[in-house]
């Protein structure tokens, strides 16, 4: 691993060493702290989008690791505007050693990786969310024990996290079903690519309408906000088309007993999700908001740490 960019990039070995680690990191700071394997280490943290658990996660990831985090706020940079992507890189990776960014447009991510000397991941960007992604499988995996053969549904808008649940699903042999109104649904060559992982895996991919039929015998049932941040004129649109997907706890119910329920925050209440649900025996929201600090360091020592495999 040069750079984090997108799951799809990870082989399957390669996605299970980083929830073994990021098990390994966490069980150790329940117990007294982690070692400092970042110790001397800084990461640059360049933001477009504005985030309370991208930021806070990744800079007590860095002290948790005995390092440092620098938060470049939107103006302070202005990606692609006040600099072009390829020269800022080439400077901020002379100060830091690493680089993690929070963008719209995905090829800033690319261009960054391609003229930076050191490591950079990708915190968001409107294509994926790898991030969020690797987040949601090591919570799956630490509530399940696995993710073979489990029923991954998620719920509403086919974004750039359902983009990287489909790729870390099926590369890790979850079955992966989006269910929402098909003008939302995740392209075809998202699919594609979903199959090919699957198909090495022995899970499955499918997309439907039909949100009461997907969720019967689900382990898992994840769901977003109806519009990503930069989408807010759709806002209105949405709110009619979207109600129907609603995670609440009639839909709940016809999943398997065991179900956890995921979104990957912020959630609006009484819209994607109910209050009743989000805060209800099945949810794990706030466990998986934790766990982007833990998978983060796992992500962090794997990239940045000298010496270590």
């Amino acid at each position: 691993m040069d750079h984090f960019l997108s799951i799809a990039d990870l082989t399957p070995t390669e996605l299970q060493g980083l929830l073994d680690l990021a098990t390994e990191l966490k069980d150790e700071w329940a117990v007294g702290g982690n070692r400092p394997l970042l110790k001397g280490k800084t990461l640059g943290m360049v933001f477009q989008k504005p985030s309370l658990r991208t930021r806070v996660s990744f800079d007590m990831a860095m002290i948790h690791l005995g390092g440092q985090a620098l938060y470049l706020s939107p103006g302070e940079i202005q990606l692609g505007a006040r600099e072009s992507v390829p020269d800022v890189a080439r400077v901020l990776s002379r100060y830091v050693d690493g680089i993690m960014a929070r963008v719209f447009d995905h090829d800033h991510i690319l261009q960054l990786a391609a003229y930076s000397r050191v490591p950079v991941i990708n915190g968001l960007s409107d294509y994926n969310h790898p991030c969020q992604g690797l987040t949601d499988l090591f919570t799956i995996w630490e509530k399940k024990g696995t993710l073979k053969g489990l029923k991954l549904v998620y719920v509403g808008d086919g974004n750039n996290v359902a983009r990287s649940l489909l790729f870390g699903a099926t590369k890790l042999g979850a079955d992966f079903i989006l269910a929402g109104p098909e003008d939302y649904f995740l392209s075809a060559d998202d699919i594609a690519l979903g199959e090919r992982f699957a198909s090495e895996s022995g899970s499955k991919v499918e997309q439907t309408g039909d949100v009461d039929a997907a969720v019967a015998g689900a382990d898992v049932i994840y769901t977003d906000a109806w519009y990503s941040m930069g989408q807010e004129a759709e806002a209105k649109k949405r709110a009619q088309v979207f109600p129907p997907y609603q995670v609440n706890e009639a839909l709940v119910a016809r999943a398997k007993e065991d179900v956890i329920v995921m979104h990957c925050l912020p959630a609006h209440r009484g819209q994607e999700i109910t209050d009743a649900v989000a805060d209800g025996h099945h949810s794990v929201l706030f466990d998986q908001a934790e766990n982007r600090m833990h998978a983060q360091k796992a992500l962090l020592v794997k990239l940045m740490a000298d010496g270590f495999q």
